[in-house]
């Protein structure tokens, strides 16, 4: 079940996808909904640091605290209007720095919600990484485009066999059950079709049947595109309404750096991406 949701809030109105997302989504499985929003030094760009004196910084400090105050303002009249069991946090000081502190929640909740990172208005990207490694917990990402709330008419599920992949169809079945049709898509190559005796996916697509999920097994052959553009035309092309995915990585000094299939599909999505790791 999702009953506890977390969502990171952005400090302009303008970039409040995620919000109305987790809001809607937290209608769907009437679930708790906690917003945080930041209001300190880590939401100023690192470029504009060095050399400032003391007074422009504590002016740059108390803008980003007010835009934090207008976000959390913003979150906590979303909530009283759909009447959602709520709590909210700002953060202008903290031992760790927004990434970290965003990461140490969402450990203690089902599901975390961030806006995708856009050139020149937000930067989520350190802490969608965090969110998806750091935490045990899935992650959706909520496009910069998104206009509307939950819709799951269409969803696609990305399966390659592997445990990432397997963990966020777990931790998604909540959503899954309340899908009108859930395709399993699969990307297979001419060789790996002759190699095999069964039919890829079946043992999945059979699971989440036993769940009462309806299913649509799509095996697609997988052209000379990257996996991320195929995926996200397949999508495209059959008007789904969200990715379910696990979101890969590998270690590099003990930091997760993102898969090229994750990195491509958070960098050009059109729809929300529901990821577990």
């Amino acid at each position: 079940m999702i009953t506890d949701i977390i969502v990171k809030l952005e400090q302009d109105k303008a970039h409040d996808q995620a919000l109305d997302y987790a809001v809607s989504i937290a209608e769907a499985c009437d679930a708790h909904l906690t917003g945080v929003a930041f209001g300190d030094l880590g939401s100023i760009p690192d470029y504009a640091m060095p050399g400032l004196p003391t007074s422009i910084v504590d002016e740059m400090l108390a803008e980003s605290e007010k835009a934090g105050r207008g976000a959390v303002a913003r979150f906590e009249a979303a909530v009283k209007r759909s009447m959602l069991p709520s709590e909210s946090h700002l953060i202008t000081r903290s031992q760790f720095g927004p990434v970290e502190a965003f990461a140490a929640k969402a450990r203690n909740y089902d599901l975390s919600i961030l806006r995708q990172s856009e050139d020149g208005a937000v930067n989520n990207d350190l802490l969608i990484e965090a969110a998806l490694f750091d935490t045990g917990r899935p992650v959706v990402v909520v496009p910069y485009i998104q206009k509307t709330g939950l819709k799951l008419d269409r969803v696609v599920c990305c399966w390659d066999g592997g445990t990432a992949a397997t963990r966020a169809i777990n931790d998604a079945l909540p959503l899954l059950k309340k899908a009108k049709v859930v395709e399993v898509l699969i990307f297979s190559n001419e060789k790996g079709r002759r190699q095999q005796r069964e039919i890829p996916g079946m043992d999945i697509a059979n699971h989440l049947a036993r769940h009462k999920i309806k299913i649509e097994l799509r095996t697609v052959p997988a052209g000379g595109i990257d996996i991320a553009d195929s995926i996200l035309s397949y999508v495209a092309d059959n008007s789904a309404d969200m990715i379910v995915m696990g979101g890969y990585g590998h270690s590099r000094l003990r930091e997760f750096v993102l898969g090229g299939v994750t990195r491509g599909i958070l960098s050009t999505m059109t729809i929300p991406v529901f990821m577990s790791h």
